[in-house]
């Protein structure tokens, strides 16, 4: 009698385990798109701006962006920083990244090693006194940098993989799809938000790139996350 329970018990169990398997079997394509995305994974880029911020082409910017509710990263002259703070506490009050680009926009050269790197101590300066926060990146104008500096300013450099040569071209779709047509995953965009054409092409480029599953993010997130 037991060894007859035992095994009708088993049959029961066997029975269940095949009707789930079942279900399973028969719900596998009505699975909820999350799943696929969890597989996929998403393509994150970042959008950089330099040389800013500019009176007028910067705002405008910032007004595209929140509209689409994108974040991107500033590398801010401490020049302009202190010409224009208030256009600085918008980008902050944005929650875009802010970034150093020294005070003058100077290239760092064999001869100028430490009064390069005066200007970005001092570019720090100037943007905590506008921001309230430390910057800890630094985008060194022409690429050109000191590994040392890591370690001396405990600061991290940012350069690009993409670069639409935005500021010496005004025809808005060749800035298009320059970024578009080499963009990929984990890709950094470099622009500059100095020109009428840029922050042009910049919002058409975020709604191209949008639709084709990107997502936008600072460079701190791309590099780190």
């Amino acid at each position: 009698m037991n060894l007859n329970r035992r095994i009708l018990a088993c049959i029961l169990l066997m029975g269940l385990l095949a009707a789930v398997l079942l279900i399973g079997y028969f719900q596998r394509d009505s699975v909820p798109a999350m799943g696929k995305l969890r597989e996929e994974g998403v393509k994150k880029i970042a959008l950089t701006f330099d040389d800013g911020p500019h009176p007028y082409y910067t705002e405008q910017l910032l007004k595209g962006l929140k509209e689409r509710n994108v974040k991107a990263t500033f590398f801010i002259t401490g020049k302009n920083v202190e010409t224009y703070p208030e256009i600085v506490k918008m980008i902050h009050e944005d929650e875009h990244l802010i970034g150093n680009h020294t005070y003058n926009h100077t290239q760092l050269t064999s001869r100028n090693q430490e009064s390069f790197k005066q200007e970005i101590i001092r570019t720090n300066e100037i943007i905590k006194e506008v921001t309230g926060e430390d910057t800890i990146y630094v985008r060194p104008p022409y690429g050109s940098w000191n590994k040392e500096f890591e370690r001396e300013l405990n600061m991290f450099p940012v350069l690009w993989t993409i670069d639409p040569l935005d500021w010496c071209s005004s025809n808005v779709s060749c800035i298009v799809s320059s970024v578009c047509a080499k963009v990929g995953e984990n890709d950094i965009i470099l622009m500059h938000d100095q020109y009428k054409s840029t922050v042009t092409a910049a919002l058409k480029i975020v709604d191209e790139l949008t639709e084709q599953g990107y997502e936008f993010v600072t460079v701190d997130e791309l590099l780190f996350d």
